[in-house]
């Protein structure tokens, strides 16, 4: 199983990005997906995670800004990113646990700065 992450990049402070995170199949026991991000100097992090149940978490940080979704048809999970902080600046990781393993996407950065 192979993730592809996309849709970093340079924003303003404010401003929005949405990262996508397309899995190569469909079938492989999903249990969790997620986003982690990981600033330089500094530990990766759980950012959102959402369960196949449908349960959601965001890290205090995001809450109210980032929103975590899934679009099955398209085995891809979003996560819409409005008023972007620089604190947010850090690689985003995207992490499916699966009941095949815990997979991961390659890095896509995003750097918000003025």
């Amino acid at each position: 199983v192979q993730l592809q992450a996309s849709g970093g990049g340079l924003v303003q402070p404010g401003e929005s990005l949405r990262l996508s995170c397309a899995a190569s199949e469909s079938s492989f026991g999903i249990l969790t997906m997620g986003w982690y991000r990981q600033a330089p100097g500094k530990q990766r992090e759980l950012v959102a995670a959402l369960t196949s149940g449908g349960s959601t978490y965001y890290a205090d940080s995001v809450k109210g800004r980032f929103t975590i979704s899934r679009d099955n048809a398209k085995n891809t999970v979003y996560l819409q990113m409005n008023s972007l902080k620089p604190e947010d600046t850090a690689a985003y990781y995207c992490n499916v646990q699966a009941t095949l393993g815990n997979f991961w996407g390659q890095g896509t950065q995003v750097t918000v700065s003025s």
